[in-house]
């Protein structure tokens, strides 16, 4: 099994449910107290749920198959194109997640 006791396991994870936890009070805390969020913080949070989703997304879309076709003619890839699209066109996240998982659907058990 693993070298680690249960108890040690245990309260690593409690440790990290709690500093989790904390960081994200901290933001409600810290916002809580400001009265008016600067424009330049606005702007930028503008960006944090697209960041998200491309790191969500990208490591189960990028993936190395065994020969070069694999890897291009995935349905992964190509639904996840074609949510580009809709994310570039429209610029709605559920539209674009929407359009994304339609197509995966599509492409996986109607087409290839």
């Amino acid at each position: 099994m693993t070298e680690h006791s249960p108890v040690a396991i245990w309260a690593a994870i409690l440790l990290i449910g709690v500093a989790t936890y904390l960081i994200r009070l901290s933001f409600i805390h810290l916002f809580g107290r400001i009265d008016d969020v600067p424009p330049a913080l606005e702007r930028a949070l503008r960006f944090v749920p697209p960041a998200v989703l491309a790191g969500l997304v990208a490591p189960a879309v990028i993936t190395v198959g065994p020969t070069l076709e694999a890897t291009i003619v995935d349905e992964r890839l190509l639904a996840a194109v074609l949510a580009g699209a809709v994310a570039w066109r429209t610029e709605d996240m559920f539209a674009t997640i929407g359009a994304g998982m339609v197509a995966f659907w599509v492409l996986r058990f109607v087409v290839m």
